[in-house]
């Protein structure tokens, strides 16, 4: 099972930049970049909550489920 990160297909879409983006959300430009590029392992709600505002999207916009075939 793994949680695929699209922050970056979200922010490409709504022409928004890292910086942009973390100034409007208040996260770290780091922080940010890390999500965008799938190196976290935890995301507090209140931090998804704040990105889908800005960004006017929903939480499934922005994390995506594969099933590796693993159980």
């Amino acid at each position: 099972m793994s949680i695929i990160l699209r922050l970056d297909r979200v922010m490409a879409d709504r022409k928004m930049s890292l910086n942009e983006l973390s100034d409007r959300v208040g996260v770290s430009n780091v922080n940010l970049s890390k999500l965008k590029t799938g190196k976290v392992s935890a995301i507090r709600f209140s931090t998804l909550n704040a990105i889908c505002k800005v960004l006017k999207c929903q939480p499934g916009d922005i994390l995506e489920f594969i099933d590796d075939g693993e159980e």
